[in-house]
């Protein structure tokens, strides 16, 4: 509480010294090691933003300087302010990097038993729990929280969500399974141990419909969209009925549950395990 109240002084304020600096970097600290984090689930299942979480990570890009980020010798120069520089990491984090070019950015914690697959990237803010993979070309996207025993497939996206401050990020629950070349946007909740299917994409006005409980899904105003607990969700389309679309054989992409988890997804699922 006591670090909150000095995030919310200085995110009211229009100057910043270098003495606030050492308090960014407190809050900074407590991001990493996940002692604070921009959303969390209530016991009563509801996820919601911690505001002046984020206003600290927003107050970071305030008080930055532009600084190099690359050595000399490198041929790649990187440039960047240097409140956000990259996550400080050794080997007794117990995170698995695998050799390729995947980046960590600070003020993001990610658990032990984590999987890092090259090239991914974790941004700002972002919570990676215990035993999930990040798959090649991945991105978990600025406050995202993603579960426990999650799998981002190949070039998986998960959107970020900064502002506004009170806006709820991208959640995936544990044990969800995130296909590749998916997309995640706009504040969605993944419910645990739900399946998107490879090429999936999910924002906030995107209706799901739901064809084992015969019903569409849709985001309340203001609110998130949720896929439920266990739901397998694939591509799928609907024609467009107007006249126009009826003589031109039109349709419009969207996401649909074809039924929930079963011992037969779970054996499918599985599989990756063979791979941490």
């Amino acid at each position: 509480m006591e670090l909150r109240g000095k995030i919310e002084v200085l995110f009211a304020r229009a100057d910043l010294t270098s003495d606030d600096r050492a308090v960014f970097e407190e809050f900074k600290t407590a991001l990493r090691s996940g002692a604070i984090r921009s959303a969390e689930k209530g016991e009563d299942g509801v996820w919601r933003a911690n505001a002046w979480v984020k206003q600290g990570i927003l107050l970071g890009f305030r008080m930055g300087k532009m600084a190099e980020m690359s050595k000399p010798t490198e041929t790649l120069h990187f440039f960047d302010k240097d409140t956000y520089p990259l996550r400080p990491i050794s080997l007794e984090d117990k995170i698995r990097i695998v050799p390729g070019g995947s980046t960590i950015r600070d003020g993001s914690f990610v658990a032990e038993n984590v999987v890092l697959m090259p090239p991914c990237y974790i941004n700002v803010g972002s919570y990676v729990d215990e035993g999930t993979m990040v798959d090649s070309h991945a991105l978990v996207g600025s406050c995202a929280q993603i579960g426990k025993r999650v799998h981002l497939s190949a070039a998986a996206q998960i959107g970020g969500v900064l502002e506004p401050v009170n806006a709820t990020p991208v959640i995936i629950e544990d044990d969800a399974l995130i296909g590749g070349n998916t997309g995640v946007y706009e504040g969605t909740i993944v419910r645990e141990r739900a399946v998107l299917a490879s090429g999936v994409i999910l924002t906030r006005s995107t209706p799901v419909f739901d064809l084992p409980n015969s019903r569409v899904i849709k985001a309340d105003e203001g609110g998130s969209l949720e896929i439920p607990a266990g739901a397998v969700v694939v591509q799928g389309s609907r024609a467009v009925t107007n006249d126009f679309g009826r003589e031109n054989g039109l349709s419009i992409y969207c996401p649909i549950i074809v039924k929930y988890r079963d011992e037969r997804t779970d054996a499918a699922a599985k599989l990756e395990d063979y791979l941490r």
